[in-house]
């Protein structure tokens, strides 16, 4: 969803600058627009054959005189948007992200110029659209934000379609430098992902605090054949998921604690809560992703819940508890001297 937005609020303004052009001008070949909006031919291009799939009449013409057209009973402008289509144009604007593209003023820009287009009888409630949906990416766990310098940079030669020269630094450490295409830009909850191609249109991801520097180079980048942000994104997540470990887990726990669950543990999941048994408790079966996370979340929950399978984490688990209660065997000792002996002095008395 995310992708969307970003999507939508990037080629808006030159969407709506094509079109007032054209209604201006009544044509303009590929290359003025592409030279006027600082994008490539094949960009002017793909939007043409956006605005035409979206319903918008314009048409090429060729021969010397030739160019884009769009037809003269079409009016450019907000006038033909519904009420619906107003509304998600007002919530497509998950400010954390725009901000972070330095495009937050630029998007309050634009709304407050659709918002003087619309429909007089829409304005008041389209003000208030934002004040009753609020779009939150941010995740419930608190996390520092990640400094990101080159973000700006990458973002621009995204937008002019240049490639990029890239020091990287991977997540096992090492520094590697290299040239790449970038295909687009991926926010993922407060963290943002560089998607681009190196040689043989090997696509790969990149997240973008790791990127030390950032050069756009005067070379127009490559977009693989078929290349699709989304679908990428889409199926890049499948992947991630489908290769993660997963450790299936059997709980006795207090019914109450239970739904404490989701949001207690890293990678888990819920498999099924049996019925409550004669001890009073419950039989929980879930899936981890790893070992660790068994074992800290057991033991996060103290005697609220019991692990039972499998047998070499409840062995781990019994481990960690013997050595914690270790540190305080001393503790508990002279506790107990103490009390006995104020109990002898109590007798004496």
């Amino acid at each position: 969803m995310i992708v969307e937005y970003i999507e939508i609020w990037m080629r808006a303004d030159r969407l709506l600058s094509i079109l007032l052009t054209l209604q201006a001008r009544g044509r303009a070949t590929a290359g003025q627009l592409a030279e006027e909006l600082e994008v490539s031919e094949r960009t002017v291009h793909r939007d043409m054959q956006a605005l035409s799939i979206a319903g918008v009449p314009v048409y090429a013409e060729r021969g010397p005189r030739g160019g884009w057209l769009l037809h003269e009973s079409y009016r450019a402008g907000p006038r033909g948007l519904q009420a619906d289509e107003f509304r998600a144009l007002f919530l497509a604007t998950p400010g954390t992200v725009l901000g972070d593209l330095g495009l937050g003023r630029a998007s309050e820009s634009a709304l407050t110029k659709l918002l003087l287009a619309a429909p007089t009888g829409d304005r008041a409630g389209l003000s208030q659209a934002r004040q009753r949906v609020l779009i939150d990416i941010a995740t419930w766990r608190a996390t520092e934000s990640e400094a990101m310098p080159c973000l700006g940079t990458i973002y621009d030669a995204i937008w002019h379609e240049r490639k990029l020269r890239l020091a990287y630094s991977r997540s096992d450490g090492a520094d590697v430098e290299r040239v790449v295409d970038p295909l687009g830009l991926v926010a993922k909850g407060a963290a943002w992902y560089l998607v681009a191609a190196a040689a043989c249109s090997d696509v790969r991801t990149y997240r973008v605090s790791r990127v030390r520097s950032a050069c756009i180079l005067d070379e127009a980048c490559a977009v693989p054949d078929g290349f699709d942000l989304s679908s990428y994104w889409e199926a890049s997540k499948q992947r991630l998921v489908s290769g993660v470990p997963r450790f299936a887990v059997s709980l006795r726990a207090d019914p109450g604690v239970v739904g404490e669950f989701k949001s207690a543990g890293r990678w888990s999941r819920i498999e099924s809560v049996g019925a409550i048994e004669a001890d009073g408790r419950v039989r929980v079966a879930m899936q981890f992703e790893l070992e660790e996370d068994v074992c800290s979340f057991v033991l996060s929950f103290g005697a609220r819940v019991e692990l039972l399978e499998p047998r070499h984490l409840r062995l781990e688990v019994a481990r960690r508890l013997a050595e914690a209660s270790s540190l305080y065997a001393d503790e508990s000792a002279v506790k107990s001297r103490s009390a006995a002996g104020l109990s002898a002095s109590r007798r004496k008395r």
